[in-house]
C-alpha cells in the first residue's frame, strides 16, 4: 500500500498535486455519502420487507435470523461492493487500487460478522430441539467460527498487502506450535467436548456436583472451553471443559431417569429402651393395622420353634421372643411399603446398623416416586414425622443429647 501511495504522488506533478488530492478526496467523500445513503435505504426497505415476511411466516428460522441481526449485517456488504465498483472513476490507477483493496477488506470484515450471526442462529435453532440437550453443537460451531475468522483474516491481510492468500496460508504450518500454545485451552476444551458428548457424560439440564469448583446445580451451557453451571443458590460457576474429563464429578441424571429418589436416613434408638414384648404389648400390637398379620405369624413361628426345641419359656432369657425394637422395625417396613409416595418397584428396607455412642441406628432405605426436590422432601419428612411420633407407642426412646431443658428438669 505504501508503494502504491508513493507511486501515486510521484506520477503527479508538484503543481497539481494538491488540486488532484482535493479532487479525489471530494470524489471519495461523495462515494462514501452515496454508500451511506444506499445502506440506509436498503436497511429500511429490505429489513422492513423481511420483518413483515417473518411475522407472517410460521417458521422459526426467519425470526431467529432477525434476532441475531443476520439481515442487518448482510445488507452492510452492499456499500463495500458499490465502493469497489465505483473505484474506476479515479484517474490515478494506483489510488484506485488502494480504494479497491480497502473496499475488499471492508466486505471481508462484514462477511465475518455475517458468518458469526449465521452460526449463532444455527445454534439458537438447534437448542430448541430435544436432541440439543444430548448432543450440544455450540463448541463445534465455535471451532467453525474460529477457523472462518482465521481464514478471512489471512485473506484480508493478503488483500491489503497485495499478496496471494495461498502464500500466507502456507505459512500457517510454521506457526502451528505458536497457535497450539496460544489456543491450548481451546484445543483441550474441544477434545474434552467431543469426549463428553460422544460418551454421553454430560447434557444441558443435568444436575451435577463438583466440589472442587463449587458446582452444585444444573448445566445451562456447554461451550468450546467451559461448562456453565447454575447452582441452587442461583449463582453461576464456570468449569473448564477438560476438567470434567480429567477430574471426577457426580451427575444426578441417572436418578431422574430411574424414576425414584433415594431416602437413606436413620433414627437412633436409646439402647436402654429395648425390651422383650409383654403379653399386654402383643395384644395391643395385634390391633395395629400394619402389624396384625405380622404378630399372628410371628407368634405361631416362635411357638413352634420353642415347642420343637423343648424350651422352658418360663424364663424370659430362654427361647425366642418378640422385642419392641424388632416389632417396630417390622411396623416401619410395612408402613413404608404402603406409603403412597414410595416407589414399590425399587428396593425398600428398614435395617439396623451397628450401635454407637448415640444409640442403635435404625435406617430407612427406600425410593420416592417423585424425583422433584420439593416433593421428595415432603415425602421424606412425612415418613419421619410419623416415625418420631409412633416410636413411643412401642416403648422406645429416640436418642437425643441432653439439652438445657433436660438438665433443668433433673435439677428440680
Amino acid at each position: 500500500m505504501k508503494d502504491l501511495l508513493t507511486n501515486y504522488f510521484i506520477d503527479r506533478g508538484a503543481d497539481d498535486k494538491i488540486a488532484g488530492m482535493l479532487a479525489e478526496l471530494a470524489i471519495t467523500l461523495a462515494i462514501i455519502a452515496v454508500c451511506i445513503l444506499i445502506n440506509l435505504i436498503l436497511k429500511k426497505i429490505v429489513i422492513g420487507i423481511v420483518s413483515k415476511i417473518a411475522k407472517r411466516s410460521k417458521h422459526e428460522w426467519d425470526d431467529v435470523l432477525l434476532e441475531r441481526r443476520f439481515v442487518h449485517r448482510a445488507v452492510m456488504i452492499a456499500p463495500g461492493i458499490i465502493f469497489y465498483s465505483l473505484s474506476g472513476i479515479y484517474e490515478n490507477k494506483a489510488f484506485a487500487g488502494v480504494v479497491e483493496r480497502l473496499a475488499s477488506a471492508y466486505v471481508l470484515v462484514v462477511l465475518m460478522f455475517v458468518i458469526s450471526s449465521l452460526l449463532d442462529s444455527i445454534d439458537d435453532l438447534y437448542r430448541k430441539k430435544p436432541v440439543s440437550k444430548v448432543r450440544p453443537i455450540k463448541g463445534l460451531l465455535q471451532i467453525v467460527k474460529i477457523a472462518a475468522f482465521l481464514v478471512i483474516g489471512i485473506v484480508i491481510i493478503a488483500t491489503l498487502i497485495g499478496q496471494s492468500p495461498l502464500l500466507l496460508l502456507s505459512s500457517i504450518g510454521a506457526l502451528a506450535a505458536v497457535f497450539s500454545f496460544v489456543f491450548k485451552d481451546a484445543i483441550l476444551g474441544f477434545i474434552a467436548g467431543i469426549m463428553l458428548t460422544s460418551n454421553d457424560m454430560l447434557r444441558i439440564g443435568d444436575w451435577i456436583e463438583m466440589e472442587k469448583y463449587g458446582a452444585d446445580g444444573d448445566v445451562v451451557d456447554i461451550t468450546l472451553n467451559t461448562v456453565k453451571v447454575q447452582n441452587w443458590d442461583k449463582t453461576y460457576v464456570t468449569i473448564p471443559a477438560y476438567a470434567l474429563v480429567s477430574d471426577s464429578f457426580k451427575n444426578w441424571r441417572g436418578m431422574f431417569a430411574s424414576g425414584g429418589r433415594r431416602i437413606k436416613r436413620a433414627i437412633y434408638i436409646d439402647v436402654n429402651s429395648v425390651m422383650f414384648c409383654t403379653g399386654e404389648m402383643i395384644e395391643k400390637f395385634k390391633k395395629v393395622h400394619y402389624l396384625k398379620d405380622y404378630i399372628i405369624n410371628k407368634e405361631k413361628e416362635i411357638e413352634e420353634y420353642n415347642l420343637s426345641n423343648n424350651i422352658d419359656t418360663g424364663q424370659l432369657i430362654n427361647g425366642r421372643r418378640m422385642t419392641n425394637l424388632g416389632t417396630f422395625r417390622a411396623y416401619l417396613q410395612n408402613y413404608i411399603s404402603n406409603h403412597p409416595g414410595i416407589n414399590r418397584d425399587m428396593i425398600m428396607m428398614v435395617r439396623q446398623l451397628a450401635p454407637g455412642e448415640t444409640g442403635i441406628p435404625l435406617e430407612i432405605y427406600a425410593f420416592t416416586k417423585d424425583t422433584s426436590w420439593v416433593n421428595y422432601e415432603k415425602v421424606q419428612s412425612d415418613i419421619f414425622d410419623h416415625i418420631y411420633a409412633v416410636a413411643k407407642e412401642f416403648g422406645l426412646r429416640i436418642y437425643q443429647a441432653p439439652s438445657g431443658y433436660d438438665l433443668r428438669k433433673y435439677a428440680e
